[in-house]
């Protein structure tokens, strides 16, 4: 019986660890997209925000989360747009620029809110059929361990699967290969002929449309709206996982899968049916401890791509 109670207890802290983790794999793997292309992208916190909030009211005014899930990173890129165009054509300051995104895209989503929704700046509730369908529900019996553990949202499996095609893409295709190139020498990607800044607009525009499903994915899945509090700090995890898996799409995940089963383990700590109980301030302090310990064990390991963060003019070598 104890041993049934141990393996059913690791089941849920695995389940909800996959929960957790898919939102931070959705914009670390942007985050390794627009980084390589030589970008520097802390503005996935506010894009993660706007997706959320994109996906949340389409979903409750459509009714259908597949239609809402593409808005949310739809929201998510024309953010990063506004990224792009700041960082590429006016050679404005990486960070100042995704600092001023992470100021305004929750501004202009509460804004918004308001308007639509009679000065509420939370949306209203999906019901429970127009949520991110759970793909193998009724697969296998109610209530066994592979039940808890497989019983998932779409919005998990899809972000495994784009693990992989990230991985493809950045390493196996011609594109890839550029956007690599530029992220370390620009100059000489220029010198072959590469347009440098339509290469960087692609990695800038896939990270905001990957950080808009990664916002998305909390409020059509996760929960069933948006509230001002949803994404908070998960942009700026993800990017210390893009940091710690050493811009890499399998480890960056990887990185992602550790945040999210520090924040597992806080939701499993803080049940009421444990016999003892923690203060659930130090609980939710957990995943941003562990992200804090992981960048000062890490960082000084990570070779970042030599031209991230550099502008680049035409012509310069």
């Amino acid at each position: 019986q104890r041993g049934e109670s141990i393996m059913q207890d690791l089941a849920i802290i695995i389940s909800t660890t996959l929960m957790y983790s898919t939102p931070l794999i959705y914009t670390a793997l942007g985050g390794v997209f627009s980084e390589n292309s030589g970008i520097v992208n802390i503005g996935l916190e506010g894009m993660m925000t706007v997706g959320a909030f994109a996906g949340a009211t389409a979903g409750y005014y459509t009714g259908n989360p597949w239609i809402a899930f593409l808005i949310g990173g739809l929201a998510g890129m024309l953010f990063a747009l506004i990224h792009a165009i700041a960082t590429i054509n006016f050679n404005a300051d990486h960070t100042i620029s995704g600092v001023a995104i992470n100021l305004l895209a929750p501004g202009m989503a509460l804004f918004i809110s308001k308007i639509l929704f009679d000065g509420a700046t939370t949306t209203p509730t999906i019901p429970m059929e127009n949520k991110m369908p759970r793909v193998f529900s009724n697969i296998f019996p109610s209530g066994s361990i592979f039940d808890t553990i497989f019983n998932n949202y779409a919005t998990v499996y899809i972000a495994f699967i784009l693990i992989a095609v990230v991985y493809y893409v950045l390493y196996k295709t011609k594109f890839g290969l550029r956007i690599r190139a530029v992220g370390e020498h620009p100059g000489a990607a220029d010198t072959l002929g590469i347009n440098v800044a339509r290469v960087r607009y692609s990695g800038v525009l896939i990270s905001g449309f990957l950080a808009g499903l990664g916002g998305a994915s909390m409020s059509l899945a996760l929960v069933s709206s948006f509230r001002p509090t949803l994404v908070s700090g998960q942009g700026y995890i993800a990017m210390a996982a893009v940091i710690f898996g050493k811009w890499r799409p399998q480890w960056a995940a990887l990185a992602c899968l550790l945040f999210g089963f520090s924040t597992a383990l806080s939701v499993y700590f803080g049940s009421p049916t444990l016999p003892f109980t923690i203060n659930e301030n130090l609980l939710s302090m957990i995943p941003y401890i562990v992200t804090l310990i992981v960048l000062v064990l890490f960082v000084k390991s990570s070779k970042a791509p030599s031209a991230l963060g550099n502008p680049y003019k035409k012509g310069e070598r």
